[in-house]
């Protein structure tokens, strides 16, 4: 994994866009150091596309490393611009990327990437796969549940177990290539290229590597 363990921070989450019901909240099992990195890198990814990020966000942003790899180069990168970006700046970036006067530059939606259209039959099915793991919209979110901010912490939260037992690969493969897969790649190659991107610019490119190698190690797992 291509976050250095030494300096690796846990995620403040701003915005929980999911929650579990009482029935489905069971005591999680630990997990292996690899997969907490995953959980925590899937986590990283939703804060910062939940909000516009505080001072406190951008700075545990800042304190990430990576390795040599392509991922890892990604992660220093978003590091070293989070270190000189001020909350000001970001939510202004933030707002122009996914606000904006009407709508922002982006739809990070999985049923406009999908479909070209909101609230299709990605989202529908999405909330099928919820209801039955016992996830609901969060009553202090407003956004449709196939947004990538959502999508990144139910993906960080199956691996971990934070809404109920961790999940085995075989249920994590299959939540990523329905829900994440197909989709979330494209989302984060065009916010790694959107005009208004700067500090958003290597989110993006974390984002794409990421879905890259999250794909490749799922095809590459046993069935």
């Amino acid at each position: 994994m291509s976050i250095n363990e030494s300096t690796r921070k846990e995620p403040t989450m701003t915005t929980t866009t999911v929650e579990t019901s009482p029935e489905a909240a069971v005591r999680a099992a630990p997990i292996g150091a690899e997969d907490q990195m995953r959980a925590d890198l899937y986590n990283s990814l939703g804060v910062m596309l939940a909000a516009p990020p505080d001072m406190m966000l951008l700075q545990q942003t800042a304190g990430l490393a990576g390795d040599d790899s392509d991922l890892g180069s990604a992660i220093n990168a978003l590091a070293k611009l989070a270190q000189h970006s001020k909350p000001a700046s970001a939510e202004r970036e933030f707002n122009k990327l996914f606000i904006g006067l009407g709508r922002g530059e982006l739809l990070p939606y999985a049923s406009y990437y999908l479909t070209g259209f909101l609230n299709e039959k990605p989202l529908a099915q999405l909330r099928q796969d919820m209801a039955a793991s016992g996830l609901t919209r969060a009553p202090n979110s407003y956004e449709p549940e196939d947004n990538i901010a959502s999508m990144m912490e139910m993906m960080g939260a199956m691996i971990v177990g934070r809404f109920g037992t961790a999940a085995g690969v075989t249920r994590q493969k299959t939540f990523f290539n329905k829900h994440i897969g197909p989709w979330a790649g494209h989302f984060f190659s065009d916010l790694e290229g959107a005009k208004a991107s700067v500090l958003y610019a290597a989110l993006g490119a974390v984002g794409r590597q990421f879905m890259e190698i999250e794909a490749e190690g799922f095809r590459m797992s046993a069935e």
